[in-house]
This record gives structure tokens, sequence and C-alpha cells, in this order.
């Protein structure tokens, strides 16, 4: 057991640094271009390998937060690929099964975390309990809003799910391995990095000709 559990964290390395340096290229090649999709899968592969590892690892260690980030992460990783087949619903209002459960389940879960937070007064584990939540209220609330989608809403999607799913393996690796960054700005500094650019990138994706752009190449 103590050998799988060894494998069980080269693995999880391995993948977490794949992660952390396949992102950037992704984000930075021409978004619809064949190198941001190829690099984009291996981010999103990687980010799927590190979230089951990490799953394994926090049981062993008996880490919440680990465990919560590693969910997060792995919600968030499929968030952002499934909303690369949701381009539809700006005209189709039909949601399938899959997407409504796996919402409501991302909200229960999240939401309970959240509450358990408060009720622990772990601060830690209620920032990604939350952002989760919110996360999966507004998947709900879109779906209910299917056949009105504006037509890059995919997109915004897309960037979000993704940046977020990075953010909280890159937030895993400070608390784990950052020692000497001090609480609660060893798992929030990614956090505070890493939310302007998700917004800067929704305000390009909304700009008229960078929208274009993006349409084209896809």
């Amino acid at each position: 057991m103590e050998t799988f559990f060894q494998l069980n964290r080269y693995l999880h390395i391995a993948a977490g640094f794949t992660g952390f340096f396949v992102a950037p290229v992704a984000l930075l090649m021409r978004k619809g271009g064949p190198a941001h999709r190829r690099w984009g899968k291996v981010f999103f592969w990687a980010m799927v390998v590190a979230g089951l590892t990490a799953l394994v690892g926090a049981q062993r260690i008996h880490s919440l937060f680990l465990l919560l980030t590693a969910v997060f992460s792995l919600y968030m990783a499929g968030f952002g690929y499934r909303s690369l087949y949701l381009k539809p619903l700006a005209w189709d209002a039909k949601v399938a099964a899959f997407d409504w459960a796996v919402a409501a389940v991302g909200l229960a879960v999240f939401a309970g975390t959240a509450v358990y937070s408060l009720i622990s007064r772990n601060v830690a584990v209620g920032v990604f309990g939350g952002l989760g939540a919110a996360t999966a209220a507004r998947q709900l609330q879109g779906y209910a809003n299917a056949g009105h989608w504006t037509k890059n809403q995919w997109l915004l999607n897309h960037i979000s799910g993704f940046m977020a799913s990075y953010i909280a393996a890159v937030s895993a690796f400070s608390v784990t391995s950052l020692q000497f960054i001090p609480f609660p700005y060893n798992f929030l500094w990614p956090t505070l990095l890493g939310v302007p650019i998700i917004r800067w990138w929704h305000r390009r994706v909304k700009q008229p000709k960078a929208a274009a752009d993006i349409q084209l190449a896809q």
C-alpha cells in the first residue's frame, strides 16, 4: 500500500508540473488555433490526473483543504472543457440532463462545504467552497436561460473554468510546498493574481473585434 501512495505522489507531481507549465503556453497561443487546442487538451488531462491523484493523496494525509481544492480543480476543469460543447445554447434551449445533474451536485457539495467552513471557521475551505457554489449556481441559472445566451458565453465559461482550475492547483501547491508564505496568503495569492487575469480576458473577449477573431478561429 505504501508503494501505491508513493507512485500516486510521483504521478501527481508529474501531472501538476505539466499543468503549471502548459497552461501559460495554451493561454498565449492564438485562441481557437491548433496549438491552443493541442496544449489546452494537454492541460485539461494534466489537471484531471493531478486532481484524481490529489483526491487519493488528501485521503492519505487527512487534509480537507487539499481534498476540496482537488474537487474544485476537477470541477472547474470539467466546466471549462464542457463549455466547448455548449455553444448551441446560444440558440437552442435544450440542456442535457447530464449538465443539469453535474451543476446540481456541484452546488450541493460546494454549498455544504461553505456552510461547514462557517461552522468550523475554516477560511481556506470556505473560499473555495463559496467560489464553487457561486459557479455552480451561475451554471444552473445559465441553463435555465438556455436559448438566450450571448454568442460568446461559452467562451467566457471556457476561460473561467480552465483558469479557476489552474488557480486551485497553484493554491494547493503553494500551501503544501511554499512554507515560507504565511497564512492566509499562502492559499490566497493565486486567487488574488488570477481573478484579475480572468476579468481581463472577459473584457477582451467582449470587445467586438477580438470576439470576431476568436470566433473565426474556431
